[in-house]
């Protein structure tokens, strides 16, 4: 098996992880794109390949690096998987643990991610988060500046100031109790106006599943392939 060139940290809850339903398309391999499974080993990208929670399904990673491989036949993705669902973004700091997934989300993205540097250059962090915050008036608040401090935290941690961040508007479902005031996708707005290295990709579109919470596999597709030509055109402005 091929070693990963083109490293990316998958980051946020539960629509990052991903909860599609598995049709027989999503495993299906691709040669050049790989995934760090939880024992932090390289295997091939078929979902699921997040495991934060035993209702894992299909995610927007998988679409995401096939994209990105077959810009570039010369290049190897590898994805590594670090959501927790329901994680609000309190926890993605050094030292908190979450509850909802046992585990340390923060530390462990830091781990995973220079386990995966070991064979390859990390080259973008895509993040989609926001909904467990958004159902909190005050942690709206202070979402904004969260997030910023992360971003920047993420990039003195890997020593890239200019490491791309994508970040993915919340569905927009009818009837969703998520974000009604559009406060958190606000905060997003802004930030990837105000960072040249960062993106925001709006979720026009797309469908859910029954729960009214999470994308549904087709949503996630499409969501992947729209992550991947914001990263394609961050990488072209640098040209």
């Amino acid at each position: 098996m091929n070693t990963p060139s083109h490293l990316f940290l998958l980051a946020g809850q539960s629509n990052m992880a991903g909860r599609g339903i598995l049709e027989d398309e999503d495993t299906i391999p691709h040669e050049r794109v790989l995934t760090l499974n939880k024992d932090g080993d390289w295997v091939p990208a078929v979902d699921p390949i997040h495991f934060d929670k035993p209702n894992k399904g299909v995610c927007l990673g998988r679409n995401f690096g096939i994209d990105i491989a077959e810009q570039d036949a010369e290049i190897v993705i590898g994805l590594i998987p670090a959501a927790c669902g329901g994680s609000p973004i309190s926890v993605w700091q050094p030292g908190m643990y979450f509850k909802g997934t046992e585990s340390h989300p923060y530390d462990d993205a830091i781990q995973r991610t220079k386990r995966a540097m070991e064979d390859g250059v990390l080259k973008g962090i895509l993040w989609h988060q926001g909904e467990t915050d958004s159902l909190e008036p005050d942690l709206v608040e202070i979402y904004e500046d969260r997030l910023r401090r992360l971003i920047k935290r993420f990039r003195d941690e890997f020593n890239s100031p200019n490491l791309p961040f994508i970040i993915g508007q919340m569905g927009q479902f009818l009837g969703s109790e998520f974000d009604r005031d559009g406060l958190v996708n606000e905060a997003h707005v802004a930030i990837a106006k105000e960072d040249n290295n960062a993106a925001y990709i709006p979720s026009d579109g797309l469908g859910c599943l029954d729960d009214n919470v999470h994308f549904d596999a087709p949503a996630l597709h499409e969501f992947g392939r729209r992550y991947a030509e914001a990263y394609l055109r961050l990488e072209e402005s640098k040209v």
